[in-house]
């Protein structure tokens, strides 16, 4: 069984189904190594709290994915 076989007769319903899949995966790969590095950093330097730079940074790029999974810049096209 094919995973696009429910979308068949329908390319947009079959596109945003990849784009929510995509952003699915990318917000698990966000929460594993984010993970991490919260537990590298209280290891190993407590005193200095750095894991919040990774946090933000991809953090802002996962919102923006978000963004093009709900399907926010189809107006650009």
């Amino acid at each position: 069984m094919n995973d696009d076989e429910p979308f068949e007769d329908d390319p947009e319903a079959r596109a945003a189904y990849h784009r929510l899949r995509g952003f699915i995966l990318h917000l698990i790969g966000y929460f594993a190594a984010n993970s991490v590095c919260v537990a590298v950093n209280m290891l190993f330097t407590p005193e200095r709290i750095w894991f919040v730079l990774p946090l933000v940074g991809w953090g802002s790029l996962l919102a923006v994915h978000a963004a093009y999974a709900m399907g926010l810049f189809k107006m650009f096209k």
